[in-house]
């Protein structure tokens, strides 16, 4: 009997290691030179969501948003990113999975009955990456038709232009009287 409890936790770790999460691939690179990443806030969902009407209906539903780029990446560096996404994809639906030199696009879900619980969109060019963890209560066909319009690329832009420019960058100088 404690062979077999044995032989079954031995399994069960074997198993769970090839996979990654989500988490640690955010965690790996978040310091990495060429890098920006969020993760969000309760209260920053709302200003996200005031981007357009789709992603305001998205982002009422999230739990949890997370986004990372990596900017002026190598060819190699690409492929290395992609390799770690697909690990941290394999125990996930692939809803779109696009693979060109030129560019690949991966929305992975997990998915409780007909409600996606957590997605993932990637997208990778040669010289630029990004990727999004979403956690809550989604439908499949918006999470597509939203990455399908490339939704996801323009909120990574408005993220970087919204959050990354200084107060007097937006207008704001605090010496003015």
């Amino acid at each position: 009997m404690k062979k077999l409890l044995f032989l079954s936790v031995f399994i069960a770790l074997i198993a769970c290691g090839s996979t990654k999460s989500f988490q640690s691939f955010f965690n790996e690179h978040k310091n990495d030179i060429g890098v920006t990443a969020f993760q969000v806030p309760n209260f920053m969902k709302t200003l996200l969501g005031s981007i357009s009407p789709e992603m305001n209906g998205l982002f009422g539903k999230v739990n949890d948003f997370k986004f990372i780029t990596f900017n002026e990446i190598t060819p190699a560096k690409q492929q290395e990113l992609i390799q770690q996404i697909n690990l941290v994809t394999s125990n996930y639906k692939d809803i779109i999975r696009k693979n060109s030199v030129e560019k690949t696009k991966i929305v992975a879900v997990i998915e409780h009955g007909d409600i996606v619980k957590q997605a993932i969109i990637f997208n990778a060019t040669p010289q630029k990456a990004s990727a999004f963890y979403l956690k809550g209560n989604f439908n499949p066909n918006e999470l597509q038709r939203i990455s399908e319009t490339n939704q996801f690329e323009e909120l990574s832009d408005k993220l970087i232009q919204n959050n990354f420019q200084t107060p007097i960058n937006k207008g704001f100088n605090p010496y003015q009287q």
